[in-house]
C-alpha cells in the first residue's frame, strides 16, 4: 500500500526533470480556478478514458484526520473524456506541486489533448485506490454530505466543491457526478 505522507518523496524519484525544459502539467480539480504557482502557457484541455470522481480523501486540505473531506482524483473508464486546465511549466514548479498534492496523489505520465486538438504528453496528479487517504465511491447522497460537513486548512470542502462546478460551467463543460454533488450540496 501506497504511504500519502511520502508521496513527495516518491513523486520526485519517479519523474527525473530536466532544468529548464518545460513540462505540460494537466489540472482536473482545483488546479483548474487556483493556479498558485507561476505557468508560462495555460490552456483547456482533456484527458481521454479518465473521469472525475470525488472519492480522494483530504485531511490536510479540506477537512482533518478524524474528518477527512473529498476531493476529485481521475478514475480509469474507457470511452470517457475529463475535461480541465493544461498549464506548461517549469521544473521547479514542482517543488511546490509535490507539497500541495501530497496527500496521497501520484504524479503519472500520460497523454492529454489541448484545445485546438494538440496532442502533448504532460504529468498528471492521481489518488490511485492504493493510497490509505483513498476513499472510493459512495452513494452521491453520502458524498454530499461529507463534503457538505467537511472543512480543513484551506477551506470547507463545500467552497472547493462549488469553485469546481463554476470553474467547469465557465469552461462549457458539463460534468455529471460533479453538477449532482454541487446540487445535492446547494440544495
Amino acid at each position: 500500500m501506497l504511504d500519502a505522507a511520502n508521496t513527495i518523496t516518491i513523486n520526485q524519484r519517479r519523474h527525473a526533470l530536466q532544468d529548464g525544459i518545460p513540462v505540460w502539467l494537466f489540472g482536473y480539480g482545483s488546479l483548474i480556478y487556483k493556479a498558485d504557482f507561476p505557468w508560462l502557457l495555460r490552456r483547456p484541455g482533456s484527458i481521454s478514458g479518465w473521469v472525475r470522481r470525488f472519492w480522494q480523501g483530504s485531511h490536510d486540505h479540506r477537512g482533518t484526520p478524524k474528518a477527512p473531506g473529498r476531493v476529485v482524483t481521475l478514475v480509469e473508464e474507457p470511452g470517457a473524456v475529463c475535461h480541465g486546465m493544461a498549464y506548461q511549466v517549469t521544473p521547479e514548479v514542482f517543488d511546490h506541486l509535490d507539497r500541495r498534492e501530497k496527500n496521497g496523489y501520484l504524479r503519472l505520465s500520460l497523454p492529454f489533448q489541448l484545445d485546438d486538438d494538440e496532442r502533448v504528453d504532460g504529468l498528471v496528479y492521481i489518488a490511485r485506490a492504493d493510497n490509505p487517504a483513498y476513499l472510493g465511491p459512495a452513494p452521491d447522497t453520502a458524498i454530499a454530505a461529507q463534503i457538505a460537513a467537511s472543512a480543513g486548512p484551506s477551506g470547507s470542502n463545500r467552497d472547493y466543491l462549488l469553485r469546481l462546478a463554476e470553474a467547469l460551467r465557465a469552461l462549457r463543460v458539463n460534468d455529471p457526478h460533479v453538477e449532482r454533488l454541487a446540487g445535492l450540496v446547494d440544495a
